[in-house]
């Protein structure tokens, strides 16, 4: 049997477990296999048939992760819970300061809040900027 024959059943071979656990390096590898099936048809020694086979494979492999790890990350970033409500805006509806604290009205909710900085104050109607979260009260400044 000539050694392309061979190269393609290893093709098919690196294929099945592709199939069978969709891991995409057995792919890459039977992509790899293919290109030494070529190498082989074409009267390449079984040097140049190996070199080919894993120089293919390499590269596929190399870029196929390099372009995955681009992708990885690019989806949209959502925020859900108190991470959602940092650096939201609020309304104060009691006085807010940094001691006893008071109320806002944030995400159509009443919280309870205090002030970043004891020295400030704000009044009730005054808009302000959420920083944190403490709990079940809101850091505001």
């Amino acid at each position: 049997m000539d050694a392309w024959v061979w190269w393609l059943i290893a093709a098919v071979g690196l294929g099945i477990p592709l199939v069978l656990t969709a891991m995409p390096e057995f792919g890459m590898f039977a992509v790899g296999a293919v290109a030494g099936a070529i190498v082989a048809a074409l009267g390449g020694g079984i040097v140049a048939q190996v070199l080919v086979f894993v120089v293919v494979s390499v590269a596929l492999v190399a870029v196929v992760r390099a372009v995955a790890a681009r992708h990885r990350g690019d989806g949209p970033q959502f925020s859900s819970g108190i991470d959602a409500l940092k650096g939201r805006q609020a309304v104060v509806l009691e006085r807010v300061d940094g001691g006893d604290g008071g109320r806002i009205k944030l995400a159509g909710e009443i919280w309870s809040a205090r002030a970043l900085d004891d020295t400030q104050s704000f009044e009730p109607g005054r808009q302000v900027d959420v920083v944190d979260i403490d709990g079940a009260t809101a850091i505001v400044m």
